[in-house]
């Protein structure tokens, strides 16, 4: 999934959220600030060894104490609902709702992208995300019908799912994810 990422705008987000100058950034990457400007706009496309070291950058961990009451929240809903990294789809917390309808033990999964188990509309809806402006703001919130995928492993159920980006305490971003009906 980091390949289909637009790592520019999710670059660009991430900087804008923590107020860090492009320099810095160019800096932390060994590149020109020309070149992040470049990656930003989608001028250019970083090749694949700068796109997984954005990519360990901007990624979610959920690791702060300050969000320890988020992953709480999730971890106690009542609601089929689950967090992950919005940049990388690693899974950062599942509620027992969720997990419940999950074949896996959550400790395993923690930390692991679970693109690999969307369904093809899930994978349409993250498809438009960057022509919506998805990675230009840090609130967002996106509904849409979901069929189901073919994992028994963590089977998505059809119905409408619903998607909000919440701002963690590092400065990098999360996704909710939520079965609606």
């Amino acid at each position: 999934m980091i390949h289909d990422l637009p790592i520019g705008l999710a670059l660009r987000r991430f900087r804008r959220l923590n107020a860090v100058k492009q320099g810095a950034v160019a800096q932390l990457l060994a590149v020109s600030q020309g070149t992040v400007s470049r990656w930003e706009s989608g001028e250019h496309e970083p090749d694949e060894a700068h796109r997984e070291r954005i990519a360990a950058l901007i990624a979610a961990q959920a690791g702060e104490s300050s969000d320890a009451a988020i992953r709480r929240l999730v971890e106690t809903s009542s609601q089929a609902v689950h967090l992950v990294c919005d940049a990388t789809h690693q899974l950062l917390a599942v509620s027992p709702a969720r997990l419940a309808s999950w074949r896996i033990d959550a400790a395993d999964y923690l930390g692991v992208s679970l693109w690999r188990f969307a369904s093809p509309e899930i994978a349409r809806a993250q498809g438009k995300l960057a022509d919506a402006g998805w990675f230009e703001r840090p609130y967002q919130r996106l509904r849409f019908q979901t069929g189901p995928n073919d994992s028994p492993e963590v089977p998505v159920a059809p119905g409408l799912t619903e998607w909000e980006t919440i701002p963690l305490a590092d400065g990098r971003v999360g996704r909710l994810t939520t079965t609606i009906a």
